[in-house]
């Protein structure tokens, strides 16, 4: 019982410890990983570049759509100011055209009273000559007579007789006039008809014009305001396009930076490389292990390589002892497999649970005692990592080691 609970307090310690390490990447950042994360950055910003071609090419389709649509909409408000010019005059002629049929009306309720005033007045001539041919059947037949025997002299009698002929001569002429006054009138009446009718026949044809000039007036209006829908819609996806242009153009700036910072780093680690390789190394014979180190190097193998074949175990427990072994790194294991930014196993945590449940194989313990004697599959190796291509070194199952 004492055991168990001084193994899960040994857990729990190194889990603390481990997760005070910083966070750190799968693998140390070597030359090789960072010629990848150059690469990958280069096909990142080739990507962008090529999406903002897109971009643009979409934009001016899309600007050259707009312009399509403003010279459509321009043709149209051209016809739309003819319709309306068209329509303006058409509402004059219809307002003459009403102006003349209203005087024209009054003309003919005019004539109307001329015509009653004319037939009235032939009846009243009508009505005095019928009493003037009455008075003088009723009366005695010698008043004619009588009139001319009256006569003092001939010229009196050619007078008289004169008189009488004239008396009946007006008589008839009157009648005639206002007969043929009426007549005129009349006659008038029905040119003015006539007229009347066919300024209601122009009335009704301008009438027409007018509804179907309204009717051409409003489709217009309604096709201007979808070229304008369009435009509108048009112009938004042209602002969005930008929009996308100026991000990737500032993604593609940040990426050109990464990517030169990128070299800078790999020029530097490759600097710490070759530096590596060409300081001096201490014997194995040189290193004093401590206690606890066969158990970290053999669970950092695990972490690393558990599902490796045992030659990639061992190729990852050489690379720890390498380190150790050059002067360019700490000189003990617990140094090197917790040096910030190498191992991520550490700096996860994962480290530190195998640690404490004690999840390392058999296999990785033989290669972690091989390792410490000094045996190495990989020569002077210093670094592995999944394989890249064109990467070049020497390749054990899922790693390359270089």
């Amino acid at each position: 019982m004492k055991k168990s609970f001084k193994t899960v307090a040994l857990a729990l310690a190194v889990i603390l410890i481990a997760t005070a390490v910083p966070f750190i990447p799968a693998k140390a950042d070597t030359p090789g990983s960072t010629l990848e994360k150059i690469k990958q950055a280069e096909e990142e910003k080739k990507n962008t570049e090529k999406a903002k071609e897109e971009a643009e090419q979409k934009k001016q389709e899309k600007e050259g759509h707009v312009q399509d649509l403003n010279v459509k909409k321009g043709e149209l408000k051209a016809k739309l100011n003819e319709l309306n010019d068209e329509m303006t005059a058409t509402a004059e002629r219809l307002q003459t055209v009403e102006g003349l049929l209203a005087a024209k009306e009054e003309e003919i309720e005019i004539t109307l009273v001329e015509i009653e005033d004319a037939r009235a007045t032939e009846e009243a001539q009508y009505e005095a000559m019928k009493k003037r041919f009455q008075a003088s059947y009723e009366a005695p037949r010698d008043t004619y007579f009588m009139i001319l025997l009256g006569s003092t002299s001939f010229g009196a009698f050619l007078n008289n007789t004169d008189y009488l002929r004239m008396l009946a001569d007006y008589d008839n002429r009157m009648l005639d006039k206002y007969i043929e006054a009426k007549e005129e009138v009349i006659a008038r009446e029905e040119v003015m008809e006539e007229e009347k009718a066919e300024l209601e026949d122009l009335k009704a044809e301008i009438e027409e014009e007018e509804q179907r000039l309204t009717g051409l007036i409003d489709t217009a209006n309604q096709y201007v305001a979808q070229y304008q829908a369009q435009i509108n819609s048009a112009n938004q996806e042209i602002d969005a396009y930008q929009k996308d242009i100026e991000a990737k153009e500032a993604e593609i700036k940040q990426k050109e930076a990464d990517i030169a910072a990128l070299w800078k780093q790999y020029e530097k680690e490759l600097a710490l490389s070759r530096a590596a390789q060409a300081a001096a190394w201490r014997d194995i014979s040189q290193v004093t292990f401590e206690d606890g180190d066969r158990a970290l190097l053999a669970a950092i193998i695990y972490c690393e390589a558990g599902a490796e074949p045992y030659e990639g175990q061992l190729a990852v427990g050489a690379v720890v002892i390498n380190r150790v072994l050059s002067s360019k790194y700490p000189n003990t294991v617990s140094g090197v497999v917790y040096q910030p930014y190498q191992f991520s196993p550490a700096g996860s945590g994962r480290l530190a649970l195998v640690l404490g449940q004690g999840n390392a194989s058999a296999s990785c313990y033989q290669a972690a005692d091989q390792a410490m004697a000094g045996a190495s599959n990989v020569g002077t190796c210093l670094y592995f990592r999944t394989p890249v291509e064109g990467m070049q070194g020497i390749r054990i199952g899922g790693h390359i080691f270089y």
